[in-house]
């Protein structure tokens, strides 16, 4: 399985509503629990925590890679009322990566008596932090009060070969005050280890132990602070504590650039011996573009031509008995997927490179890191973090990138988690170092387009029309690939909710080309917003924000711990008709709002034109990364925002205006 298969996988959150039987056994085992444990009523580490970890152990296997599997055994004390949710259990997981399997749990009441849990065990998806979701194995234990202890343990079966990302994670969103972790290596290739976040205070690194039972790396943690999820934060894996196992093929290689060189050159290799089909790639060209044509437009044609092979990596998931059937191999070389018309998403992009090659531009791969769940760092030496391949072609003197094996990218603009981020431009010596470009906020367009009414009673009604482009298309367009109809009207019907920071009514109207690798999505709707205008004596006031609900809720802390984080650089337009009821008058409108920070950009403007309102707001951010002691300038930035969505337009209906 490609590492390109396995970090789409990665990503796929699919809410199910599956639910499990848990087991009973009386074999299972529980650790005995001391009397001050049971008389507990907090920790002096942890003031004023709600609950905490008294014990946590995670013991790894990874000696079989064909069936690496993980012991967990968690233990927690439940201090307060607000201590009792963590009666709601959660075992977060990636599907196709891993399965939750043998959950067991009870609860301990404080004289020491205790129930074990026989009810059922839900999957379902679970919203953490903005932007942050993930499926989760999910159960709710009974008879949970101040003083009780809870505890469970289970069992994590890894999918073939995910030895290879073998990691201990520290940190929890509880205080732990003790934890234990072991692992069984991989016997067959070298090992190292690394904590690229650091390590708890006063915890000592791992040790290597070998003991009659086999080879074991130990390490044991104490008071590990609790972990606080935020809006907007970089990924998890980027910020917790944490010990990543990384194996190598041959020897240890202790230096950085020796590594990255010895692994550049065979990378390299690997490509140019998929590519050495070069009478077949000029003969692919030959049918795909015209001699005349300029050069971006070859790379136009030949990018779409690429795009039409059938991309398995982002198919879902076919059985081993059903590849055997459709007879789906993988392809050797680029002459293979041009004649088969299937590939993974890396053999799509390598078929590209030797396309374009053959059209006479001068083109390179690049092995790039991704940032979606974890950042790159060279120093680790970790190849499998350099997890896919995408194309840099010089054109007119500039670099420009492509990546025709992510489904639904438009041409030479990369998914947005390959963007801004490091990479290996390989060649024979080994390789150079590159830095991905990023998208401005102009190449990643909100544009709502609403033709409204204002009822009698306050209402709006209209159309509106939403146009979505680059990242924010093929953002969605990924997303529901695998749904039907259904789940993607609903999707863009909720996506309207979400912009509203009210009640509405909304229906999709038209059909999105939900296929293809088009800059553009556009949808539209039928749409009402009840009660919009509401009366305050002989007026009625009406907010000038109507799509303003996401900057309503952005920095609304005062304080931050993380730094800030977004995907990528967008813009939102919108561009308001309202149509006033006969008779209406406008008393006044908002003065307009200009507020330039540089990276961010908010501008509102209303006009009035003989009963019919105008309003024009731009939201632009540029802004990718953002230290937390600016926190207080961006939230500066957004009460100017939230202030101007909500001052008012001041209106005099027909009735008032009559009698005056």
């Amino acid at each position: 399985m490609s590492l390109r298969r396995l970090s789409l996988m990665a990503g796929l959150f699919l809410l199910g509503a599956t639910v499990y039987r848990v087991g009973s056994s009386s074999a299972d085992e529980w650790m005995p629990i001391s009397p001050e444990e049971l008389k507990m009523t907090s920790d002096a580490a942890a003031p004023g925590a709600p609950a905490i970890i008294l014990y946590r152990q995670v013991d790894r296997d990874d000696s079989n890679p064909r069936v690496p599997h993980e012991y967990n055994y968690v233990r927690e004390k439940i201090f307060t009322e607000e201590g009792r949710k963590n009666a709601n259990v959660e075992i977060p997981f990636v599907k196709g990566d891993y399965s939750i399997v043998s959950i067991r749990a009870r609860t301990v009441r404080q004289d020491g008596s205790s129930a074990v849990y026989d009810g059922k065990i839900y999957e379902k998806e679970i919203v953490k932090a903005r932007g942050f979701k993930y499926l989760a194995k999910t159960f709710t234990l009974s008879d949970v009060q101040p003083g009780s202890i809870i505890e469970y343990h289970y069992m994590i079966d890894f999918a073939e070969n995910k030895v290879f990302d073998s990691n201990w994670m520290l940190s929890s969103d509880l205080f732990t005050k003790s934890a234990k972790f072991t692992l069984k290596p991989y016997g067959q290739f070298p090992l190292q280890w690394s904590w690229p976040n650091g390590l708890p205070e006063g915890t000592k690194p791992p040790v290597d132990e070998t003991r009659a039972a086999g080879h074991n790396i130990r390490m044991d943690a104490q008071n590990i602070q609790a972990f606080l999820v935020e809006d907007d934060m970089p990924p998890e894996a980027a910020m917790k504590f944490r010990v990543d196992f990384n194996y190598s093929e041959g020897s240890v290689e202790t230096d950085p650039d020796k590594f990255w060189k010895k692994q550049g050159k065979k990378w390299n290799e690997y490509v140019e011996s998929f590519l050495n089909k070069k009478k077949a790639m000029e003969q692919a060209v030959g049918e795909t573009v015209a001699a005349g044509d300029s050069p971006e437009v070859k790379l136009q044609k030949i990018y779409a031509r690429s795009q039409k092979i059938r991309n398995i990596s982002f198919e879902v998931e076919k059985t081993e008995q059903e590849q055997k059937r459709a007879q789906e191999k993988g392809a050797g070389n680029v002459e293979d997927v041009w004649k088969r018309g299937y590939g993974f998403g890396d053999d799509i992009t390598l078929l590209f490179l030797g396309m374009v090659r053959a059209a006479g531009l001068e083109a390179s791969a690049v092995r790039v890191s991704t940032r979606d769940d974890h950042f790159f760092v060279k120093s680790l030496m970790k190849a499998r973090d350099l997890r896919t391949y995408v194309v840099l072609v010089k054109l007119n003197g500039k670099d420009v990138y492509f990546d025709p094996g992510t489904a639904f990218a438009p041409c030479g603009l990369l998914p947005w988690s390959e963007t801004l981020s490091p990479g290996l431009k390989l060649d024979r010596d080994g390789g150079t170092w590159i830095t991905t470009s990023v998208p401005q906020s102009g190449d990643s367009q909100i544009e709502r387009k609403a033709d409204l009414k204002l009822t009698q009673e306050g209402s709006l009604e209209g159309k509106l029309k939403v146009t979505y482009s680059g990242l924010e298309a093929m953002y969605r367009r990924l997303e529901q690939r695998n749904e039907d109809e259904a789940q993607r009207k609903k999707s863009l019907e909720d996506d309207v909710r979400y912009m509203i920071p009210a009640s509405i009514e909304v229906e999709l109207a038209n059909k999105p080309d939900w296929s293809s690798s088009d800059p553009l999505l556009v949808a539209e709707f039928d749409l009402k917003v009840p009660g919009w205008a509401s009366g305050a004596g002989r007026r009625a006031l009406m907010a000038v924000g109507i799509f303003g609900a996401q900057e309503k809720h952005m920095c609304e802390h005062t304080t931050r711990v993380h730094p800030m984080y977004f995907h990528y650089s967008s813009e939102k337009v919108d561009n308001v008709t309202i149509e006033l009821p006969l008779g209406w008058q406008v008393t006044s409108v908002p003065k307009p709002e200009n507020s330039d920070a540089k990276v961010m950009l908010y501008t509102m403007k209303v006009e009035n034109n003989n009963g019919t309102l105008h309003v024009e707001r731009r939201m632009k951010s540029d802004l990718i990364t953002l230290e937390q002691k600016f926190y207080p300038a961006l939230r500066k930035f957004y009460e100017v925002v939230r202030t101007s969505d909500e001052e008012q337009i001041v209106l005099q209906p027909a009735s008032t205006a009559a009698s005056n």
